[in-house]
């Protein structure tokens, strides 16, 4: 099992670069190169058996295991025309990332407030 993660993880090494990044794209006189948030995550598993572990065992013993998933939010896109670039951001992709960090920022002053009145 050891060697199937190491393996997984060489093989996605690099994986975040290229989610990060599209290829560029000429379109119309302008080149757009893609911009996106990109993150993966997976998991493994193993397993036993025979022998006494516990009162609630019976002494036999499985295994299995699994998972993985991926997400990519498109953030925006870099606008190549006439020697200019510019950032276009995709608002409904940025809303999504900022999200979690607003959450976070409200319950921190919100716990900040309380103790201040306290």
């Amino acid at each position: 099992m050891t060697e199937l993660v190491l393996d997984l993880a060489d093989k996605v090494a690099g994986v975040g670069v290229r989610t990060s990044y599209g290829d560029p794209v000429d379109v119309g006189g302008s080149t757009i190169v893609p911009v996106a948030l990109g993150y993966y995550g997976f998991g493994g598993g193993s397993g036993s058996g025979e022998g006494d572990v516990g009162e609630d065992r019976q002494g036999h013993g499985e295994g299995s295991g699994g998972g993985g998933g991926g997400v990519s939010i498109p953030l925006g896109a870099y606008v190549g025309r006439g020697g200019e670039v510019r950032f276009e951001p995709n608002v409904i992709g940025l809303l999504l990332v900022a999200t979690p960090f607003v959450w976070a920022l409200g319950k921190t002053l919100r716990w900040i407030i309380r103790a201040l009145k306290h």
